[in-house]
């Protein structure tokens, strides 16, 4: 099949990392596959390599100082519609991983990751589109397909994702103890500051957490998103400063550099308010390291035994307390097993099953 797959970045935002590890398992497996999407900011290319068997078309998306998100979503739809359009009819699949690309697409397949809330008008609208007009969906859980189907009526396919497992398993032990000589001993999240990822809660868990573990640092790795987080980040700052928590904020850090930042963790916080499936927290549990999360419906479906879980930030502390104690040897070869047990080639097997139900 001629498959074209749709994303809104070429940042390393779950979504992204999704889209690029299915494309690449999809042409392994055999198809012709094209990932389009936005090259922001003068990007040219995705964050990180990618199988040349994967053709790529990036188009150029400049930045514009002082756009408002709700501008800057319409346009980002605008111009991949354009870019896409002339090119739709060549493909037997279109298939759109976010609320941009499948708005920008039309007629095409979705995935939907998670199910967000908006109250801008532009978003909420963007997202309601990019829910009813696709003619098929995908979900990576069931509780989310739950979520799709109550609140719309929609019937949805549940195809979990992958994960790098043997990656975040086999970090590179020297780059390892450089990470554990820098930082010492620390609670690691993947996600950067937003609601979305529960950071004041993280933050407020911390704070508790040092009472009794004074020289366990907090690490935030990752924050690249499309949308406007200032005020939040704004409060997130001056909790901390009123806290005196000091938490490291790395930032996005570099593909190549993130194994080995993960393995080296002593426990991985994962307090999300809302997610499709935690594709951070199995990369986690691939390199070893004790994982707490919040307690949902759909991290108890994906994470099940290998997971601890809080409803909040007194129990987060304490599920991070527990972690750091050493997890048993049983929860640790749990999450080592269930990583391994969700890989890529089995995602691109079923997806290449529903794209032939669908023609057939």
């Amino acid at each position: 099949m001629n498959i074209a797959l749709l994303s809104y970045s070429t940042k390393p935002r779950g979504g992204v990392v999704h889209t690029l590890a299915l494309a690449e398992a999809l042409a392994a497996a055999g198809q012709r596959v094209t990932v389009w999407t936005l090259g922001r900011g003068g990007d040219a290319g995705f964050f990180r390599p990618v199988e040349p068997a994967v053709r790529l078309r990036v188009v150029p998306f400049p930045d514009i100082p002082g756009e408002a998100v709700g501008a800057r979503v319409l346009r980002s739809i605008a111009v991949l519609r354009a870019a896409f359009a002339p090119a739709a009819a060549a493909y037997d699949v279109v298939h759109a991983q976010d609320c941009i690309s499948a708005n920008a697409a039309g007629d095409c397949v979705r995935t939907v990751h998670h199910i967000d809330h908006f109250t801008t008008p532009e978003l909420a609208a963007c997202h309601e589109r990019a829910i009813v007009t696709p003619y098929a969906h995908v979900c990576v859980s069931a509780a989310v397909a739950a979520e799709l189907g109550a609140g719309w009526g929609i019937r949805a396919t549940v195809i979990p994702n992958g994960v790098a497992a043997e990656r975040f398993a086999s970090a590179d032990p020297a780059a390892v103890r450089e990470w554990r000589r820098r930082l010492g001993t620390y609670v690691l999240t993947v996600g950067g500051i937003e609601p979305r990822k529960g950071s004041l809660d993280l933050l407020e868990a911390y704070a508790l957490l040092r009472g009794t573990h004074p020289d366990v640092r907090l690490v935030i790795a990752g924050g690249e998103t499309l949308f406007d987080y200032r005020d939040y980040r704004a409060r997130w700052e001056a909790r901390a400063a009123e806290l005196g928590a000091g938490p490291v904020v790395l930032g996005p850090v570099p593909d190549a550099h993130l194994p080995s930042l993960v393995a080296g963790a002593d426990a991985f916080a994962f307090p999300s308010l809302k997610e499709g499936f935690g594709l951070a927290a199995m990369e986690a549990l691939a390199a070893g390291v004790p994982l707490v999360v919040r307690d949902l419906p759909v991290l108890r479906e994906v994470f099940g035994p290998a997971a601890r879980f809080a409803a909040g930030p007194p129990a987060l502390a304490s599920g991070l307390r527990d972690a750091l104690a050493g997890d048993d040897p049983g929860r640790r070869t749990a999450g080592r097993e269930l990583a391994a047990r969700h890989t890529w080639s089995a995602a691109a097997e079923r997806h290449i099953a529903f794209y032939t139900a669908l023609a057939a």
